[in-house]
C-alpha cells in the first residue's frame, strides 16, 4: 500500500484557504472546526448561540419566540462574516462552524408567512456583501445521532429541545445541502463517523476536504476508508 501523504505536505500548496464546517445541531461541527484549526494552525470563528438572549424560549415556545431569535442570529452572524473580510497576517487558514447561507434553513422552517417577508427583505439587503468559503463540508447524520450528541454534551439551552425538531431541522439541511451549488461541498456519512477519538478518521477526512481534483459536489463515507 502507498505510504499516505503527510497532512503538512497536502496542505502545503492548496488554494483553499476557508473552510466551513456545516451539519445539523449536534452533528459535531464546531469540535471539527476545532480540530482542524488546531491542526492547520487556522484562524477558527465559531457561532456564538449562547449570546442569543431568546434562544432558552424559542426551544420552550417555538411560536412565540422564532421571529425574536431568527432576527438575532441574523444580525449577528452578518456581524460576525463582516470581520472575516478583514485582513490575517498572522493565519494562512480560516475556519468557520457555519455558513451564512444556513441562517434561511431556519428562518424557513420556523417563521410565519409575514414574518417571512420581513426577514427575506432585510437578509436581501446584506447577503451580497458576505464572503465565500473555498469549500464547504456538510456533517450529514441521523436523529438518533443527533439526539445522542446533545445530550451528551448537556447545555443547558438545549434541554427542551424536542426530537420532532431535530427531525424537521435535518431533513431541511439535506434538501438545502442536496441543491447547494455557490461552493464546493463534501458531503460527509457522519453517522457513525468518530473524528475525536479515532486519529486514522480525522487524518482521512482532513485528507478528503485538501484532495485535488474534486467535483463541484463530493461524498465521503468514512466506512469504506477501513
Amino acid at each position: 500500500m502507498a505510504q499516505k501523504e503527510s497532512l503538512a505536505k497536502l496542505t502545503e500548496n492548496t488554494d483553499i484557504r476557508y473552510i466551513a464546517i456545516e451539519g445539523v445541531i449536534g452533528a459535531g461541527k464546531t469540535t471539527l472546526a476545532n480540530m482542524l484549526g488546531e491542526t492547520l494552525k487556522a484562524n477558527v470563528v465559531l457561532e456564538q448561540f449562547e449570546e442569543n438572549p431568546f434562544l432558552k424560549d424559542f426551544y420552550k415556545d417555538p411560536d412565540r419566540y422564532a421571529f425574536q431569535t431568527q432576527i438575532f442570529f441574523l444580525l449577528t452572524r452578518y456581524k460576525q462574516q463582516q470581520k472575516l473580510f478583514q485582513a490575517d497576517l498572522f493565519h494562512r487558514f480560516l475556519v468557520t462552524d457555519y455558513i451564512f447561507e444556513k441562517d434561511k434553513i431556519f428562518a424557513y422552517l420556523n417563521l410565519e408567512d409575514e414574518e417571512l417577508k420581513l426577514y427575506e427583505t432585510l437578509i436581501g439587503a446584506i447577503e451580497r456583501s458576505i464572503p465565500t468559503p473555498d469549500i464547504v463540508v456538510y456533517l450529514q447524520s441521523n436523529v438518533p445521532r443527533l439526539m445522542s450528541n446533545i445530550k451528551l454534551r448537556a447545555r443547558s439551552y438545549e434541554a427542551e429541545m424536542s426530537e420532532t425538531y431535530i427531525k424537521d431541522l435535518n431533513e431541511a439541511y439535506n434538501y438545502f445541502f442536496f441543491r447547494y451549488k455557490a461552493t464546493p461541498l463534501l458531503i460527509v456519512n457522519a453517522v457513525e463517523l468518530d473524528f475525536v477519538s479515532d486519529k486514522e478518521q480525522y487524518e482521512d477526512l482532513v485528507r478528503e476536504i485538501f484532495r485535488t481534483n474534486r467535483s463541484a459536489v463530493e461524498y465521503y463515507n468514512p466506512l469504506r476508508n477501513k
